[in-house]
């Protein structure tokens, strides 16, 4: 049996047309934005507070909106009420310049 290679860099995978996402979530902070991956995880800043899971719910309206899906399109896996987060996001229009980035790597 063959083992199955695991890239430790990668932090998303496609599952069909759905993007799986591993986030680290930064809450409270000035702006919200997609910053660099780093160990497995994209990092993610809001500036909504971690009260409540009311700063995953800013996250998932503002990635609806990076992805150009609706809100109910995006599912949140586990980490509702962490930091370490996974996402699927249902058939994204659009790739934020991380995400784009990497894939030109994957296939170029």
């Amino acid at each position: 049996m063959k083992k199955q290679q695991i890239d430790m860099d990668s932090f998303y995978t496609w599952d069909g047309d759905t993007l799986v996402l591993n986030i680290l979530g930064h809450p409270s902070a000035k702006r919200d934005v997609i910053g660099k991956a780093r160990n497995g995880q994209l990092n993610v800043s809001v500036n909504a507070q971690p009260r409540a899971g009311n700063a995953t719910d800013h996250m998932v309206l503002f990635l609806a909106g990076q992805f150009g899906v609706r809100v109910s399109d995006i599912e949140v896996v586990f980490g509702r009420k962490n930091i370490n987060k996974q996402l699927r996001i249902k058939a994204p229009k659009t790739l934020p310049p991380a995400i784009a980035r990497q894939e030109r790597k994957r296939s170029g």
